[in-house]
């Protein structure tokens, strides 16, 4: 990831001789350089407690790392509403070895990596026989297999009644497409960065799913403008090819296309932990039913004769 380096120290006066230089340069660069891990480290233990609020939530290393660069962005309140994607302000190696310097188990709620996936597919076995004979009504598949450790560990599976996997545990096992088809109109989420590799998971996902009747595959985002929209950090890599840019959606506008095509990309990680849980929650549970009121309930008795004389 490229990100926008820190500016320079300035030291004042005229430049070192020549034959001094280097030993004048490391004078600066070593106290320059224990100042920027001191004033990245107290930025952590910020990020750390906006991270986990409220509730205590787990987050991944990448989101501590994009909570740290909203601690020292200038001015967060007045640029919040502007439309724009900014690059970080702070190192992704900075930020690496501030961590490490003060200790990854010092981090409340701070997730470990995530293992790495197994070379072949695994399938689930069930204690209960009959487990895969019941309906699936929703699943989400995230690009990023630390984004969906973390939802897992925030219990996200669970509230939402919706099991969480990773784009490379794909191709899902013939029981659980089974199970998805079982439900009848079952929806696949898919959770992915905007970027040109990102944006294309869902037509992959829906690719391997194969022709399932009634199960259709959704994006949650990102995308290009959900990044504008949120102001999260955004970094450059290369460029994407013609063919690349070819397989896009449709339904992407020329602005958001052009972002893409410039090597920009936004990720899943960007988005505050919380706000995340929250919308992957309201998403994939779709919308609540209303809740009942006195009134409501009084209407309800009424309709079933309750407390009233019978008619025979």
């Amino acid at each position: 990831m490229n990100q926008r380096h820190l500016p320079p120290p300035r030291t004042g006066g005229r430049p070192a001789a020549r034959s001094g230089g280097r030993t004048a340069a490391r004078t600066v660069t070593r106290p320059t350089a224990r100042t920027i891990t001191g004033l990245t480290d107290r930025a952590i233990t910020v990020a750390a407690r906006r991270a986990a609020a409220p509730g205590g939530l787990r987050f991944t290393e990448r989101q501590l790392y994009y909570e740290t660069c909203r601690v020292l962005s200038p001015g967060p309140a007045f640029l919040g509403r502007v439309p724009g994607t900014p690059a970080p302000v702070l190192r992704l190696p900075v930020f690496t070895r501030a961590l490490e310097a003060r200790g990854r188990e010092t981090v409340p709620g701070l997730l470990p990596p995530p293992s790495a996936p197994h070379p072949t597919p695994r399938r689930a076995e069930a204690s209960e026989p009959d487990l895969h004979d019941y309906g699936l009504p929703r699943l989400l598949v995230c690009q990023d297999r630390s984004i969906a450790g973390m939802l897992l560990a925030n219990h996200v599976h669970l509230e939402a009644a919706c099991p969480v996997l990773a784009a490379d545990d794909l191709p899902l096992d013939a029981r659980l497409v089974a199970a998805l088809e079982r439900a009848g109109g079952a929806t696949v989420h898919v959770l992915h960065d905007a970027s040109p590799s990102g944006i294309t998971i869902p037509a992959g996902v829906r690719a391997g799913l194969g022709p399932v009747p009634g199960v259709r595959v959704v994006s949650l985002g990102l995308v290009p403008r959900h990044a504008a929209a949120l102001r999260l950090h955004s970094g450059r890599g290369p460029a994407p090819g013609p063919a690349h840019l070819a397989g896009l959606p449709a339904a992407l506008r020329p602005k958001e296309a052009g972002w893409l095509a410039d090597g920009r990309f936004a990720q899943v990680a960007a988005v505050p932990p919380a706000r995340l849980v929250r919308t992957v929650l309201r998403l994939t549970r779709g919308p609540r039913p209303p809740r009942d009121s006195l009134w409501s309930g009084l209407r309800g008795l009424r309709g079933t004769g309750f407390m009233t004389w019978p008619a025979a």
